[in-house]
């Protein structure tokens, strides 16, 4: 025992090496990313309709809706959102 009254072989349940027990911190280590840009990415997400630029223009609708004649160019598979989705989009290199 040690001079704080614990044993240095008891009392841990979980052994082996930190990086194979998955916490927050560490979930996404080793997993393709997407891009920022990519419609899963961090800006390229906004201008999806759940997003907070896409989510707008859903709420106004009209030719902003996401089928609407501007907000269809936006999606990705329109012309502004699929060159942005094909030109700056798609995975990025693994986080770690």
């Amino acid at each position: 025992m040690s001079a704080h009254g614990s044993s240095s072989t008891g009392g841990k349940t979980n052994t082996g090496m930190a990086s194979q027990v998955k916490t927050p911190a560490n979930s996404g280590i080793g997993e393709d990313k997407p891009k920022m840009f990519d419609a899963q990415g961090a800006i390229g997400k906004q201008f999806t309709e759940q997003g907070a630029v896409g989510g707008a223009a859903q709420k106004v609708g009209g030719p902003l809706d996401k089928d609407g004649m501007i907000g269809k160019q936006f999606t990705t598979d329109g012309s502004i959102g699929g060159s942005v989705q094909s030109t700056l989009g798609g995975q990025g290199s693994k986080s770690n």
